[in-house]
């Protein structure tokens, strides 16, 4: 119960989530009785209060039934057959920008085509939010999901639910090891690979990678792409340049004073390689406020182009993603798991190729220095 009391999300909702969990296991059936309140105020090591209102709260949510005079039980939850289901997705995102505004428009171009309705949902990069976003898309009988996940690997209580149903669920940009579903990736060890080969070839041997989000396998097979090109370029793997921290979510003070720090290394970096443009806009940003003259004492590279403005003219390279093609193809594979639920297919990984684009490709490129 420690761990529960360490975070900040109501005690009752980690109960909640814990319970919820367990009966999308199949650890409790409609037959049996379900855990006393008692029960739960001696396994999770929470107050009769807490206890009450996570089990009253799984009874209004249609988890849970009170049967007079025989207690509490797991509620009937049939499986419905796809094919009854209205035709319609829900795509589950997190964050703004080009990147995902082009997954929608390819997810929205199939679903005219196919004549699909998509509800749209943005989590903002929170779990809570994503779970409560799955959640209402088993309430609306969606026939299938896109999901675009938060980062990290919590274990998602809806989710699980989702494939107990049969619901079929494609993730799109990054997936989850230790939950297999479709997804539809970028071939991000290229990413890392290819870039960091460009950068050697033009002379830099001294590449920090500055990073965003740290727990999702877009970033790590990145960051193992980025390490493989420099091990077959001979040059020695530095922990602090490679390190797997973020940059963008720290503080603008942070962000400032780990740039210096850097920078008055004794052999600094000679390239910044960015995770995204949101990461290399702040570098900029902040490179100016430490008189940094981008490029020239410092070159900025992209790992890909979400971010607030095209790339390519601030950077000496950048990746290019077929965001539209993404959504494109995951909706097909969506639907066709919805239209045909009664073929069995093995869970599938589409991996899109990526494009380098070069300053040399540029019609113009652009030159930040200090006020």
């Amino acid at each position: 119960m420690n761990e529960m009391a360490d975070s900040q999300e109501p005690l009752y909702q980690q109960v909640k989530r814990d319970l919820v969990a367990a009966i999308s296991r199949g650890d409790y059936v409609p037959d049996q009785p379900f855990v006393s309140q008692r029960e739960v105020c001696e396994r999770f090591g929470v107050s009769t209060t807490t206890a009450v209102r996570a089990l009253n709260e799984l009874v209004a949510e249609g988890y849970l039934v009170r049967q007079r005079g025989r207690g509490t039980f797991v509620a009937e939850r049939p499986s419905e057959p796809a094919r009854s289901r209205e035709r319609s997705i829900a795509y589950i995102m997190h964050g703004s920008g080009p990147h995902n505004s082009d997954i929608i428009e390819g997810i929205e171009s199939v679903c005219a085509e196919l004549g699909y309705r998509m509800f749209l949902s943005n989590t903002k990069g929170s779990m809570e939010l994503q779970e409560r976003a799955l959640r209402q898309a088993l309430d609306a009988q969606a026939g299938g999901v896109a999901l675009y996940s938060v980062d990290g690997r919590a274990e998602s209580p809806a989710l699980a639910e989702l494939k107990r149903r049969g619901v079929p669920v494609v993730m799109v940009d990054r997936y989850n090891p230790e939950f297999p579903t479709d997804a539809v990736l970028f071939d991000n060890y290229s990413v890392g690979y290819r870039l960091t080969d460009y950068l050697v070839r033009q002379g830099h041997r001294r590449i920090t990678a500055l990073w965003d989000a740290t727990d999702c396998t877009s970033v790590q097979e990145r960051l193992t792409g980025h390490v493989q090109a420099l091990r077959e370029h001979g040059i020695p793997i530095s922990p602090e340049l490679t390190a797997l921290t973020t940059y963008l979510r720290l503080p603008d003070q942070r962000r400032l004073d780990m740039l210096a720090a850097l920078l008055d290394r004794p052999e600094p970096p000679t390239a910044l390689l960015c995770a995204n443009g949101y990461v290399l806009a702040h570098a900029a940003r902040n490179l100016t406020a430490l008189g940094v003259e981008v490029p020239g004492q410092i070159e900025l590279a992209g790992m890909d182009d979400a971010g607030p403005f095209d790339l390519l003219p601030l950077t000496i390279a950048a990746a290019h993603l077929p965001s539209k093609e993404m959504g494109r193809r995951a909706m097909r594979m969506l639907a066709e798991r919805i239209d045909q639920p009664e073929t069995p297919r093995e869970v599938q990984h589409v991996v899109l190729p990526i494009e380098i684009r070069t300053r040399e490709s540029a019609s113009a490129y652009l030159r930040v220095v200090a006020g």
